[in-house]
């Protein structure tokens, strides 16, 4: 499968980043799963994903696969503490869900919590009260990594992109 990377584009001009986790999980619903994810604004594309408990070690390893030039864009967050310990706090913009908009410029998450619904609605391992669940880590993450794959190649022809260039040309 190809990296993430290949399915991204540049950052757009006024983009911002909004990071959010849902839960999800392997075996058993005690054995929970973090999916952490970061998405773009402007392109609704999914830039980066990691999986894991809740805590600031996986928030760490969500912004260090976060691509160089996504990294100096303002991100949204909701409250939950790693995030302010990982991002930095002249980027770091906390919010509370629903929050609406200052001015011009979105202050709120919803773009990743809507895209998090997304991902329950489609990948049925995501659903809280399911059969479809995953046995193994495996297929869990392989699982996530084909539905991120599809919705970021969606993006490009959904949402309208000002810089169609590729992030790895």
């Amino acid at each position: 499968m190809p990296d993430l990377k290949q399915t991204l584009v540049v950052p757009q001009p006024h983009d911002n980043l909004e990071l959010d986790e849902v839960w999800s999980f392997v075996r058993r619903k005690k054995k929970r799963a973090w999916v952490w994810i970061a998405l773009s604004f402007q392109s609704r594309q999914v830039v980066a994903m990691v999986v894991g408990d809740r805590s600031a070690k996986t928030c760490r390893r969500l912004w260090e696969r976060l691509p160089e030039p996504y990294r100096k864009l303002t991100t949204y967050t909701d409250f939950w503490k790693a995030y302010q310990a990982i991002v930095p706090p002249e980027q770091h913009q906390a919010c509370k869900k629903g929050s609406g908009l200052t001015g011009h410029m979105p202050h709120m998450t919803n773009a990743v919590e809507r895209f998090n619904l997304t991902l329950r609605q489609r990948v049925g391992r995501m659903v809280r009260k399911t059969l479809s669940f995953s046995k193994s880590w495996a297929m869990h993450l392989l699982c996530l990594r084909l539905f991120v794959d599809t919705y970021n190649r969606y993006c490009l022809t959904r949402f309208p992109i000002d810089d169609p260039t590729p992030l790895t040309t």
